[in-house]
């Protein structure tokens, strides 16, 4: 998967980290934050697996991109940038929200197959030990936590899953040992518990591993 920028302008940064996504516009626009005047906007892209189904991605989009006042719930976009993870402070503890950070954006027809649907490369460190384990089925899957670095020294966390002979191999990875990985995000629904009668369906992403170097 070759995702690199055509010009020289943008950051070491920015080539560390490089998500291409393309599906259908499935929400409004919701306000997220404003920096130095310039005010973000989450909405949700819905894009189709080889298996028919489906991930749901939270773009988050400048109003500099986009006229962020329409309606373009149906529509198809191709989106090219970031994936970025930031903490929430709720119920007593910090929650990991992650979101596609839009560079690039353009309206395309649903059917334009020469554009990748979802792709990411990621280049970073191994934050926590990995936790491997076997399925019921006896697949085999491990859960690596990868700290990609930003400028400025911020870093985004992003949980990845490996499977089958991958999952063996990241297994053994270090903390702090330095990897490669492409792959897809995905997303997973699930049901948290927030008290003794009380459960609320949430969804997390992650990416799934398709390739993986360790570099160290």
């Amino acid at each position: 998967m070759e995702m690199t920028q055509e010009n020289n302008n943008h950051s070491w940064a920015v080539e560390n980290n490089q998500v291409e996504i393309m599906g259908k516009i499935a929400s409004q626009f919701t306000f997220s934050h404003q920096v130095f005047g310039e005010g973000f906007y989450m909405v949700d892209v819905l894009v189709k697996r080889l298996s028919e189904s489906e991930d749901r991605i939270p773009v988050m989009i400048s109003e500099r991109l986009l006229d962020v006042t329409e309606d373009y719930e149906g529509e198809y976009i191709h989106v090219m940038g970031q994936f970025r993870s930031y903490n929430r402070h709720e119920e007593k503890k910090n929650r990991l929200v992650l979101s596609v950070f839009a560079r690039e954006v353009e309206f395309v027809a649903d059917d334009d197959e020469n554009m990748k649907s979802n792709a990411i490369f990621l280049d970073g460190y191994i934050c926590k030990p990995p936790v491997y384990r076997k399925t019921p089925l006896g697949r085999e899957i491990a859960d690596l936590l990868i700290a990609v670095n930003r400028p400025y020294g911020k870093s985004d966390y992003i949980p990845c899953i490996c499977w089958g002979r991958n999952a063996r191999y990241a297994s053994a990875f270090q903390v702090g040992g330095h990897v490669l990985i492409w792959g897809r995000i995905q997303s997973r629904e699930y049901v948290k518990r927030i008290s003794e009668e009380e459960t609320e369906k949430r969804t997390a992403y992650e990416i799934s591993v398709s390739k993986l170097e360790y570099v160290d």
